[in-house]
């Protein structure tokens, strides 16, 4: 058996309040008041308890940063797809003439509704653009082979 070590006795005086709140905590832990009360003292006293919290913090900030760099990664990679396909259209669609002009804003509203449905469908079950996207491929490739950029 392990002999237990005496401790030493002190008297403290604590606002009400704060008596409540440690009966409270001890009662909801269904361990001893003393037990609770040194065991705060103790993190209160540690010198590496500013550490720690530093550390946790430093940590939550770095999860934080790599969030806000997918986010930018993720924005750059929209705003780019947008740019490459205007730049695209606008170079292969010819404007038409008036009366044809009518037919086509008719037949428009309806491919962008077919557009809208796909587009919901692929953000419901996946794959994301910017997980096909690889981060490796050097854009100079990319402008040898087409000037405009566009595959």
């Amino acid at each position: 058996m392990m002999a237990r070590k005496k401790k030493a006795q002190i008297s403290v005086y604590l606002d009400q309040a704060i008596m409540t709140m440690l009966g409270d905590y001890a009662a909801r832990r269904n361990q001893p008041q003393s037990m609770i009360a040194e065991a705060a003292l103790a993190s209160f006293l540690s010198p590496d308890g500013d550490e720690r919290r530093e550390a946790a913090i430093a940590k939550r900030l770095d999860q934080v940063d790599r969030r806000l760099a997918r986010q930018e990664r993720d924005i750059g990679i929209a705003v780019e797809t947008l740019a490459v396909f205007v730049r695209f259209w606008l170079a292969t669609t010819p404007a038409l003439p008036e009366p044809a002009a009518q037919a086509a804003r008719a037949k428009a509203a309806e491919r962008y509704e077919a557009f809208v449905t796909a587009l919901g469908r692929r953000l419901a079950k996946g794959p994301k653009l910017r997980q096909e996207i690889s981060e490796d491929i050097n854009p100079m490739d990319t402008a040898k082979t087409h000037p405009d950029g566009v595959g």
